[in-house]
């Protein structure tokens, strides 16, 4: 990796990191996606007594389809369950295919079983943190959220998936999210420092655009 983008990479890597407050919450929410240390976190986390009730999130995508065939949300439960967590403290929401589905089909699902959460573990990959923050408040206000990812350097997470490219792609786009989301009422506003924009600006003409999405 250049110099330059290392340094650019570096700066969106720390932006994106919301400190974990510690808090217990009355539930937790996996988010689905392409990275398994979600699961293992949020196990971490329940083995901790930080909430009692975990759910798991998601249907699949593109990117996700071959490496967890019967969805990211079966395969999530799966490895926290080898991690610890018993299955009767886990609800699975199967259906989900973007942030705000996760929220709004797990808001759902629960209220249908009788469960009408307080506050929230939001258990995500460390570059979703914000967008996930930022989209939570705007279709499920009123719910206490407390924002966690597994900490890791950024070499460290590139390292763990084994994909550079991949990760400096979805890093760039999901700091991309954080305008154009908002704009379109998905989510709401979240302040991207100057530093922060002329990053992502330096990636994209970099050629990491391959998850930029039309505004």
């Amino acid at each position: 990796m250049p110099s330059t983008v290392r340094r650019d990479a570096q700066v969106l890597w720390e932006f994106h990191q919301v400190p974990d407050a510690g808090r217990g919450t009355d539930i937790a929410i996996g988010l689905g996606g392409h990275d398994i240390s979600v699961a293992e976190h949020t196990a971490d986390l329940y083995r901790r007594g930080r909430f009692p009730l975990v759910v798991f999130s998601g249907a699949n995508a593109p990117t996700t389809v071959e490496k967890f065939p019967r969805g990211e949300a079966v395969h999530f439960a799966e490895r926290a369950e080898q991690l610890g967590v018993p299955r009767e403290a886990m609800v699975l929401e199967t259906k989900a295919t973007n942030t705000s589905e996760n929220f709004t089909f797990t808001r759902d699902q629960l209220m249908s079983e009788g469960i009408d959460p307080r506050s929230a573990t939001i258990i995500s990959r460390p570059y979703q943190q914000r967008r996930a923050w930022a989209t939570l408040q705007k279709v499920w206000p009123g719910l206490e959220v407390v924002c966690s990812a597994r900490w890791q350097a950024l070499d460290d997470y590139i390292a763990s998936i084994g994909d550079e490219q991949r990760v400096l792609n979805m890093l760039v786009g999901d700091t991309q999210r954080l305008w154009v989301y908002a704009d379109a009422g998905f989510a709401v506003p979240v302040e991207v420092p100057d530093d922060v924009r002329a990053a992502y600006e330096r990636l994209v003409a970099a050629g990491f655009d391959t998850r930029l999405v039309n505004p």
